[in-house]
């Protein structure tokens, strides 16, 4: 027995924990140089804004419609959703973080086996994220995955459940009807080009997958679909996260400017910035990298022309002597790019890709191909401090040049950090 566990809008309930004043203004959260909207409250949402709208072209009518943005601010809703997951591995001793503000708990036996106490179990996780986070959540139970989310999803939509619903604690009348009622693509992994395949077979509600013959849905589109619809019937057969390698198979560190960068010397900061980040990553992750992809680009939109012998799209790959995680080996390898870059072009956006990941430490480096630096763990070393007084307060090389980059990301509607940062704690008044 599985118990889904889902923020309600997490990026705006995050922001609303530290913003009370925004409690019932509909608020959006922006992109990325607050380009487009990405997320939304509840209430926003009910008012028809869909995700993606770009920020310039509603912006000008907020005000009149009662509507607050913010910048993203990863750094709190990361914060936060660790503190999410802290809590619900309280509950069960099999926490499988799926995403920022999803996860599944497998529901301790005794529970399981009591119908009345798995509705109590389910509210006690509501209750206890609510009064100490503050934010709210749905929780959906049943014995698959696919089934616990469907079940989530009624109980996000159904106010009658109070947020929780045990999928077999449910008359049988109101599930048949459920899933006579809802189309397929609102069952989890489900998208508009599946749906339109699954339509062929005569498939089109989620009563119809889950009475499909699993062959016949297996040959028309996946093993994956076939999964999907035996979960529907109660098969468990979805593998948890945690059962799987857990390995990335690649690490992207890319973003777009909020400014243009028109000179080789500051897509050098650029670069040596991107790889000292993409090494801490590899160090959270343990793991190594062996090969690295850099790139830049102009914006599509503008009006740019390629100096002699340059492109607007420049990309290099660097394929290191042994796999690392080492920032100096990672930077080097990132700077092959600038022999391809020129002064005067108006570069948009740069970033690192790295691939070909092995678990570190999985391969004996011999003597000969190792450095002092990586002899003296720097990227242990970086990643440590860096976790505890953030990511800008340490650089490596051109990325720990002062005064620091004026092309990060725009986000001038940016709330406080309140729980990563020193300086923005939040004051209380007596």
């Amino acid at each position: 027995m599985l118990a889904h566990v889902d923020v309600n809008s997490a990026y705006a309930s995050f922001e609303r924990v530290f913003r009370p004043d925004l409690a019932t203004i509909p608020l959006v959260v922006l992109s990325n140089n607050d380009g487009m909207v990405v997320a939304a409250s509840r209430d926003a949402k009910a008012m028809g804004l869909d995700l993606g709208v770009p920020w310039f072209k509603l912006k000008p009518h907020a005000e009149r419609l009662g509507i607050r943005a913010v910048s993203s601010n990863y750094e709190l809703y990361g914060s936060m959703s660790a503190r999410v997951m802290s809590i619900l591995s309280r509950f069960t001793a099999d926490l499988d973080i799926y995403s920022i503000d999803e996860a599944w708990l497998t529901v301790p036996p005794d529970i399981a086996r009591d119908p009345a106490a798995l509705n109590a179990w389910g509210r006690d996780i509501r209750d206890t994220l609510r009064r100490l986070l503050g934010v709210p959540v749905c929780v959906g139970i049943a014995n698959t995955r696919t089934l616990s989310k469907l079940a989530n999803k009624w109980a996000k939509k159904a106010d009658s459940f109070g947020g929780v619903c045990a999928w077999d604690n449910t008359p049988q009348g109101w599930r048949d009807q459920l899933m006579q009622r809802l189309p397929v693509s609102e069952v989890w992994g489900i998208a508009s080009r599946l749906e339109k395949r699954l339509a062929g077979i005569g498939v089109r509600t989620i009563a119809d997958l889950a009475a499909a013959d699993p062959t016949t849905v297996r040959k028309n589109t996946s093993v994956v679909t076939m999964r999907t619809a035996l979960e529907l019937r109660g098969v468990a057969c979805i593998i948890p996260e945690g059962d799987r390698t857990g390995r990335k198979q690649q690490i992207i560190v890319s973003r777009s400017f909020s400014q243009r960068i028109t000179t080789v010397a500051a897509m050098r900061q650029v670069l040596s910035i991107y790889a000292q980040r993409a090494a801490t990553r590899l160090v959270k992750n343990n793991q190594a990298a062996k090969l690295v992809t850099a790139f830049a680009a102009v914006s599509p939109f503008a009006d740019n022309e390629a100096p002699a012998g340059r492109s607007l799209f420049p990309q290099s790959l660097a394929r290191l002597p042994t796999p690392t995680a080492d920032p100096v080996q990672i930077t080097k390898a990132a700077h092959a790019l600038l022999p391809q870059l020129a002064d005067g072009v108006r570069y948009a956006k740069a970033g690192l890709i790295l691939t070909d990941l092995r678990k570190a430490h999985e391969h004996q480096t011999l003597d000969m191909f190792r450095h002092a630096h990586e002899e003296s763990n720097i990227a242990e070393l970086m990643s440590r401090i860096q976790s505890k007084t953030g990511s800008d307060t340490l650089g490596l090389g051109y990325a720990g040049i002062r005064p620091g980059p004026n092309w990060t990301m725009k986000r001038e509607l940016m709330t406080r950090r309140a729980t990563t940062h020193w300086d923005e704690l939040i004051e209380v008044r007596a």
